[in-house]
């Protein structure tokens, strides 16, 4: 039990741009490949597993969302490009305010993390070169076990045309009753991908320096700004991070520069995946050795800063008292605990999530995890 809740921070208000919060329990964006098909649709069980997460003053990221047909990487994965999928989602946004939630949408396009079962007429999926990631697999459309192809690099006369579906989605979501829309520049998909130079070997305005490689984010940034209101933009970033085979030279020097640009732009906040935390790892296993990204972002940006990285609530109190972050995402705790935010208060105990049911499939491991009460 909590003995000074009012003392608690993770429970003291913070104002993200334009979204002011009750409290600083995030969730984090979480696939679960759980869309409506055909079509990549939100669906009554996605409402549902929003309604449940909602709470008063709380913020949801959503799971990424794809900003078109060809940003598609992962089979159930929703959309934000069709009206079926823009009226999907106003239900779920709906559902959230209903609760007295805040809700942002996180877009995507995963370039190469991607299959030509999913593209547009079996087409290569795209990247900022053609280079396929070291040791992985992926999946097919299906869901089936599949080798990842390598990816055809864009033409520079392709990239507007992506900056403008960015764009698109943006107004589709505050279209669909979103409070903001969070950019996904981490984790080894496009835009990650044109920022780290393991992944990007280009010679034209997009590769080679810093400055050059970090256009197609900032690029992307300044069109979601014009489609809504920079108080309503985050981005999401994952120094250090190496998922899907990323590695960069100067993590620390690109990420600054990206910190410091972003800054010029007031944005609602950035959101950092710390890389001491194993993502594979059930018991929130930390890396005390890591890099503490937070800290160097919050430097670079002087913003709002949301930190994620296995954290649980003693860690996440730790990390909001020295001032590394403004707000903490849980995601794992999230999936198992629809309640979270009052098992954190209270101190109660936690349930156990199943990692089997993580990804795809119905209502199992997904909107059965039971409440501390049976109102939900």
């Amino acid at each position: 039990m909590n003995d000074h809740p009012d003392s608690d921070p993770l429970f003291a208000p913070v104002r993200l741009g334009a979204l002011s919060l009750a409290h600083r329990v995030v969730m984090a964006p979480l696939t679960r490949m759980r869309s409506g098909q055909p079509g990549d649709v939100p669906q009554a069980i996605n409402e549902l597993y929003y309604r449940q997460r909602a709470s008063r003053g709380g913020l949801i990221i959503t799971e990424a969302t794809d900003i078109s047909a060809q940003a598609r990487g992962y089979p159930g994965v929703p959309g934000i490009y069709s009206d079926d999928q823009i009226d999907g989602w106003r239900h779920i946004t709906d559902a959230v305010h209903g609760r007295g939630g805040l809700i942002v949408l996180q877009i995507w396009h995963t370039g190469r993390i991607s299959h030509p079962s999913m593209q547009p007429a079996g087409a290569t999926p795209v990247a900022p070169s053609a280079i396929l990631p070291p040791g992985l697999r992926h999946l097919d459309v299906h869901g089936g076990d599949a080798a990842l192809v390598l990816p055809r690099a864009l033409e520079s006369e392709e990239i507007p045309a992506i900056v403008a579906t960015f764009a698109r989605a943006v107004r589709n979501a505050r279209d669909a009753g979103f409070d903001g829309v969070e950019i996904h520049a981490a984790n080894g998909y496009l835009i990650d991908q044109f920022l780290q130079d393991s992944s990007n070997l280009r010679t034209d305005r997009h590769g080679g320096s810093i400055a050059n490689r970090a256009r197609f984010l900032l690029d992307v940034v300044d069109a979601a700004v014009d489609a809504w209101s920079a108080d309503r933009i985050g981005v999401r970033l994952s120094p250090w991070g190496r998922y899907n085979g990323m590695a960069d030279r100067d993590p620390a020097g690109l990420h600054a520069h990206v910190g410091g640009e972003l800054a010029r732009r007031a944005l609602a906040y950035l959101h950092v995946v710390e890389p001491r935390a194993d993502q594979q790892s059930d018991v929130n296993a930390i890396d005390a050795d890591a890099p503490d990204a937070g800290a160097l972002l919050k430097r670079a940006f002087g913003g709002r800063v949301i930190s994620a990285g296995g954290y649980v609530g003693d860690t996440a109190r730790h990390a909001l008292a020295a001032s590394r972050a403004d707000a903490i995402a849980f995601g794992r705790l999230f999936i198992a605990n629809p309640d979270l935010p009052r098992r954190l208060r209270n101190g109660n105990p936690m349930n156990r999530y199943d990692r089997a049911s993580f990804y795809g499939g119905d209502a199992r491991g997904y909107t059965d995890y039971p409440f501390l009460t049976t109102t939900a």
